[in-house]
């Protein structure tokens, strides 16, 4: 199979968690579009979602499904998404759609975070994927200087302005042992927004298409 068959079937594998889910947090990227694809199919079953991106919102309202402000939604039941790495222990790498701060905020504020990716994303640990970090613009080489006393090797990820109105930094050369206190270290640096570190909210449920079948852990 090829890969987009791959992220065609996977994301089909999803649409059984969000059966009688009135109000569906939705994610970005190339498995996602997939997901909208199948989610338009069923939309007259659906009140509404939550989109984490304007590209994505894009493309719920070209389908006809009602996109969501997140305050007046408050609790998401289910939320959609994919990744960039995934480990055994549910922790990912995401924002390589430099979507990560609306992401991040939808899997805070949902129950249950379902992850869809096909089986390249798969690692034991990560870092391996540049670790995208949304910065404030005037931030931006302060946080880079930062992240390499912790050993990466940060690139300015040029022309590219975040949803936010913000720059996102790539860091390359880590590697991510210890995920959570990473996490909350890079979150410590002034400046930073969001980083692509998803460990103290994990995935609850991963789906990833390998080969002919689903594995789910």
């Amino acid at each position: 199979m090829t890969q987009d068959e791959l992220k065609q079937k996977v994301a089909h594998a999803a649409l059984k968690y969000i059966k009688d889910v009135p109000v569906i947090g939705v994610g970005t990227g190339s498995t996602v579009k997939y997901f909208i694809n199948y989610l338009a199919e069923m939309k007259a079953n659906i009140d509404g979602t939550v989109s984490s991106s304007e590209a994505t919102t894009a493309l719920l309202k070209q389908a006809g499904i009602p996109v969501l402000d997140l305050n007046n939604v408050g609790t998401i039941e289910v939320y959609v998404d994919g990744a960039d790495e995934i480990t055994p222990h549910k922790q990912l790498i995401k924002g390589g759609g430099a979507a990560l701060t609306r992401e991040k905020i939808i899997a805070a504020a949902s129950k249950k975070f379902v992850c869809i990716a096909d089986g390249s994303k798969r690692v034991d640990v990560l870092g391996k994927f540049p670790l995208p970090i949304e910065v404030i613009p005037m931030a931006r080489s302060y946080v880079a200087r930062e992240m390499v006393k912790l050993g990466g090797q940060p690139v300015w990820r040029e022309n590219c302005v975040t949803d936010n109105g913000n720059q996102i930094i790539d860091v390359h050369n880590l590697t991510i042992l210890e995920p959570i206190k990473m996490e909350q270290a890079i979150n410590n640096i002034t400046g930073v927004v969001a980083v692509g570190i998803f460990a103290m909210r994990p995935a609850d449920v991963v789906l990833v298409s390998d080969g002919e079948e689903i594995v789910t852990f």
